[in-house]
């Protein structure tokens, strides 16, 4: 049988209290005292009851992480952020997806709610916020790539708009000027930003953003793979590509391999978000970086400072600065990493 925190006191012989004052760290405890309670732990083989101190404490020590999705390595990194910063405190992570769906955003909460200490929800729809916005009077929650409508919340978002705009500017910079774009989902805040990066640097550039040369995509390397097939219909065929993440690029690059075009000679590409893999593409991608495990530990740090009492100070909203790093697949020379600018 599991041994309880009565049978702890019995063998340290002390109190239930002192237990509990051991167990959460009271310096008033004797160090002679708390020597016996721990060897007594050790010999019983006694694990806390996370629920019971959570009572006493009011926290849990826990952090819920809602994210549209949780496969690939984009999310892989940024769960990895959250959970290195989380461990310095000893907090534990729960992470769970809303698929982009509106009733799954309210079940997750649900399921949540009275097992964390605050929330980090990634790319919230608009339709989710009076949602957010009720649980946020109630505990800390920290939204990553939200939109504008996010009053009332910490938000840390990534400068996708500067970041595509910095891609398709180099990508003219290299004599391109039919440039296709791989859009990401129609509902996705990045998505939209990339796409409009994409837009207005051509139309900047005097040359139009071809309806033919805007293909679908979903952020799976199976709807890169569907484009590049689309685009050996296109006549006259685009010279570069924008995918609007890394694993459209994969998918995309796999595709001209089947139709025999070669990249970055007879067709260039680019990616967003320099996952670790698209450095060792052959040939390796050109990308627009996000410091996605930094974005992870971020939004982490914020909401630690929240749940140690800052409850009072104004929200705040940072821009995560992208990075452009070239590398063969678009077709320059050289290799180089340069920071992008913000855009509006």
């Amino acid at each position: 049988m599991t041994a309880s925190i009565r049978d702890v006191a019995r063998e340290a012989g002390v109190s239930v209290a002192t237990i509990s004052r051991v167990l959460n760290g009271n310096e008033l405890v004797a160090a002679a005292t708390r020597e016996r309670v721990q060897a007594a732990i050790e010999r019983l083989g006694y694990i806390p009851h996370r629920g019971a101190r959570s009572l006493i404490t009011r926290r849990t020590e826990t952090v819920g992480v809602v994210l549209p999705d949780v496969f690939g390595e984009f999310f892989s990194e940024l769960i990895r952020g959250i959970d290195q910063t989380a461990r310095v405190t000893h907090h534990h992570v729960l992470v769970s997806s809303s698929h982009s769906d509106l009733d799954e955003v309210q079940a997750v909460l649900h399921a949540l709610r009275g097992r964390v200490d605050g929330l980090i929800v990634m790319s919230p729809d608009v339709k989710s916020l009076p949602f957010l916005v009720r649980y946020g009077r109630a505990l800390p929650i920290i939204l990553l790539n939200c939109g504008e409508d996010c009053a009332g919340f910490d938000a840390i978002s990534v400068d996708n708009y500067g970041g595509a705009r910095a891609m398709v500017e180099h990508l003219l910079g290299l004599g391109h000027r039919r440039i296709a774009l791989i859009g990401g989902p129609p509902d996705n805040l990045d998505a939209r930003e990339r796409a409009r990066g994409w837009r207005d640097i051509l139309a900047a550039a005097g040359c139009a953003a071809a309806p033919e040369l805007e293909l679908p995509g979903d952020f799976s390397e199976a709807s890169g793979y569907r484009a590049g097939r689309a685009l050996a219909g296109i006549s006259p065929r685009p010279t570069a590509v924008f995918a609007a993440n890394d694993a459209m690029a994969v998918g995309c690059l796999s595709a001209f391999r089947e139709h025999g075009w070669r990249v970055p000679e007879d067709i260039a590409i680019g990616g967003f978000d320099d996952i670790p893999i698209s450095h060792y593409l052959n040939p390796p991608l050109t990308s627009v970086r996000v410091p996605i495990a930094e974005l992870g530990s971020r939004a982490m740090q914020r909401l630690l400072t929240r749940l140690a009492g800052d409850g009072e100070s104004p929200h705040q909203r940072d821009v995560v600065q992208t990075e452009l790093v070239v590398r063969a697949s678009c077709g320059a020379q050289t290799a180089t990493a340069r920071p992008t600018t913000q855009g509006g």
